[in-house]
């Protein structure tokens, strides 16, 4: 074979030999998943001044360690909610700050791991141990069960004590036999502006697609519209927040109206709804739509309304859930939208229409940065592999049905203004969901 061989960036090789090129018409793209959702909470335990996440598989394994509660309890009732449908939940503890419960038991002092009134709830026994005379088993309890049990010995065991999931030991010469000792002062950090501000901040560095305050407080809300507003319109992050009672007039928000009650007969009023249409509007896909979807285990909404309430609640842009036999179920998958021009028209109140246009718009962001900036030349071949790239993308939206009626020719590509400037044209048609059904019957 010749000596000769390889690759060329340009055409100015001495030895004779076949130098092969092998250009992609475009890197293999795939649509971004969506499910992940990010709640402010107050909670009487867990991580502090953090972002934490909480997968819906790992949720009955970890509730416990994590939170503090069994997952079935009332204490971790949002986190259940938005996890009927969100793949992911991101969390913020808003009452962080709080005191760390404590006791003395057996000469040494137990302290909770974290600041909370849950930690009021804990126990830890210093017990003589069955088989050898000079060791005793240190027992932490939570609820009357035993979470952690240790052996060491009497006389400097405090020492070789290991910190677990709820507690921590101080020191101390001798370890005494001491019945379980319940843990007290423990208090939950002040919930306020300065509190929200800092989830906020945390949040904003995280990856998620819908964000909800399950809240009414009306300066707490203006916070979150604000916040979701800013990274829509300024960073470009095409994420969606979910409010109680607030006319935001925004595509990116959606603005809850009432809320359900549980099977178990638990209230889940239209500020804690926020939790299950946050996980729900998270974990829809982006030919998905929530209307007429059942909420997960509600037999029944907490307020009711008239026909021409419900009319009067969609004209205003709320999202509003009504009673089905025995079902409670979302009416439309609005968002608050009332107002119509410049290029908005009544379809935009769609928020499956608006999760078609913010997954394209996060998608070509995310395959730009990925794999183009910096990367690939600003030329004609260039630019050809990256219309390439999101013709693809537009067939798979187009593939499940999110998108109609598109051809290669609704992508136009071109050099902008500066050598390093891309400008792209696209014509995209979102699909909806069947909801409202006009038949002419004739009678012969």
């Amino acid at each position: 074979m010749p000596v000769g061989g390889g690759t060329f960036t340009v055409q100015n090789k001495i030895l004779p030999g076949a130098y092969i090129n092998f250009v992609s018409l475009g890197s293999v793209v795939s649509m971004g998943a969506r499910g992940v959702a990010a709640l402010p909470l107050e909670l009487n335990w867990g991580p502090e001044n953090k972002v934490f996440t909480i997968t819906s598989e790992d949720f009955n394994k970890n509730a416990m360690t994590l939170l503090g509660y069994d997952p079935t309890a009332a204490g971790v009732l949002l986190i259940r909610e938005a996890l009927k449908r969100a793949r992911t939940l991101l969390v913020y503890r808003v009452n962080s700050g709080g005191t760390k419960a404590s006791a003395s038991v057996g000469g040494m002092t137990v302290t909770a791991a974290v600041g909370g009134t849950r930690g009021n709830d804990i126990r830890v026994a210093v017990l003589a141990n069955a088989d050898d005379e000079n060791a005793v088993d240190v027992v932490t309890y939570l609820d009357g069960m035993t979470m952690d049990t240790q052996t060491v010995p009497k006389a400097g065991g405090a020492a070789s004590l290991q910190a677990n999931d709820f507690v921590t030991f101080g020191a101390a010469e001798t370890l005494t036999v001491a019945v379980a000792a319940a843990l007290s002062g423990g208090t939950n950090g002040t919930v306020n502006g300065a509190a929200h501000t800092a989830a906020l901040n945390a949040f904003e560095v995280e990856s998620f697609n819908v964000i909800g305050y399950p809240g009414d407080d009306d300066t707490t809300k203006a916070l979150y519209a604000t916040f979701v507003k800013r990274l829509r319109d300024d960073e470009g992050k095409k994420i969606v927040g979910v409010l109680y009672d607030y006319k935001a007039d925004d595509i990116g928000l959606i603005n809850v109206k009432n809320g359900v009650v549980l099977t178990d007969g638990t209230t889940v009023p239209g500020p804690q709804a926020v939790a299950w249409v946050t996980g729900a509007s998270a974990g829809a896909e982006v030919n998905e739509s929530l209307t007429n979807t059942a909420y997960d285990d509600a037999v029944d909404v907490d307020i009711k309304y008239t026909k021409s309430q419900f009319e009067a609640a969609i004209t205003a842009g709320e999202f509003v859930f009504y009673a089905d036999n025995g079902r409670a179920r979302v009416l439309t998958d609005i968002n608050s939208l009332t107002t119509f021009g410049g290029g908005k028209t009544q379809d935009w109140t769609s928020n499956r229409v608006i999760r078609v246009l913010d997954g394209w718009a996060n998608d070509v962001a995310r395959i730009f940065g990925d794999s183009y900036i910096g990367l690939v030349t600003n030329s004609d071949t260039g630019r050809q592999l990256f219309k390439a790239d999101l013709v693809s993308l537009a067939l798979q939206y187009q593939g499940i049905d999110a998108i109609s009626n598109f051809t290669s020719e609704d992508i136009t590509i071109q050099q902008g203004s500066g050598k390093r400037d891309v400008a792209v044209d696209c014509a995209l048609q979102p699909n909806d969901s069947m909801e409202k059904l006009y038949m002419t019957v004739t009678v012969n």
